[in-house]
């Protein structure tokens, strides 16, 4: 490789670090530098053994703060997603697979908004409606709300586990074809509305089982070779350096900043996909 290439696959390990302990959509930003530096189907498997480091030490940082039950809905599908990945990568060429990603990053960004404006509308409208039913009980002195609103919660504990089992099916395919599952991820935990810590800590824990789960199909596909250890080897400390460093960053993010770097992330992801 070229002094022009290690640079390059440098600066995706720092990535690969800081998002993991910070901002995982970033994540996809490493996707494209080393499949700039080097051939496309070898870089998916360098990566990902970086990517299990910077895993490892994520779980370290946040392994108090994850979701089980996001998990289990979460980690069955995404295996199924890993395995259907595996044949597709088989079978395709490079473009094929960042065309299909791209387009499911921006579908994904366009249902989840719509869905949070939807939300943010109906809880508006009930804010509204309880307002004036306070009032109504209020003017006639029954000390009861006028109307009722009703929640079917197991209605919604029924959607929220398909919806999970989508997301982890697109995830574990995205991760296996191109290591590009953290934008998909990152709206899914973005739509559950989980705190940053959370939100990390239940990152943390399911990309390091499913890159852990993906290493023997890599290995079947004959992309981890003797030179891609060597090269990750010496790339492991700037990994832990930018983990170091996000570990620090993500603990000082606001909520909201949080919540808007990630979309815009995996925006720019997508694009630069479907563009380059």
């Amino acid at each position: 490789m070229s002094p022009v290439a290690w640079s390059l696959v440098a600066l995706g390990a720092l990535i690969v670090g800081f998002s993991k302990t910070a901002l995982p959509g970033a994540g996809t930003i490493a996707v494209g530098i080393f499949a700039f530096a080097m051939p496309a189907k070898e870089s998916t498997a360098a990566l990902l053994l970086l990517l299990i480091v910077g895993d490892m030490t994520a779980l370290w940082v946040y392994r108090r703060e994850p979701d089980v039950r996001t998990l289990v809905r979460l980690l069955p599908s995404a295996m199924i997603g890993v395995v259907i990945g595996a044949f597709y990568f088989a079978r395709v060429d490079g473009d094929a697979v960042r065309l299909t990603i791209g387009i499911i990053l921006l579908t994904l960004v366009i249902v989840t908004v719509t869905r949070r404006q939807l939300a943010q509308r109906r809880e508006a409208a009930a804010a509204r409606g309880a307002g004036g039913a306070d009032g109504a009980s209020a003017r006639t002195g029954t000390g009861l709300p006028a109307t009722r609103v009703e929640v079917g919660g197991s209605r919604s504990g029924a959607a929220a586990t398909v919806q999970g089992m989508g997301y982890g099916l697109l995830g574990g395919f995205t991760t296996m074809v191109a290591n590009a599952a953290g934008p998909v991820m990152s709206l899914y935990f973005y739509a559950m509305r989980m705190p940053v810590l959370t939100f990390l800590g239940t990152s943390a824990w399911y990309f390091a089982i499913v890159n852990l789960f993906k290493v023997p199909f890599s290995a079947g596909l004959g992309l981890i070779t003797r030179d891609t250890l060597v090269m990750d080897a010496m790339l492991i400390p700037v990994v832990l350096i930018g983990a170091f460093a996000g570990s620090k960053v993500a603990r000082r993010i606001p909520q909201k900043v949080f919540e808007n770097l990630i979309l815009v992330l995996t925006v720019a992801a997508a694009l630069g996909l479907l563009l380059f």
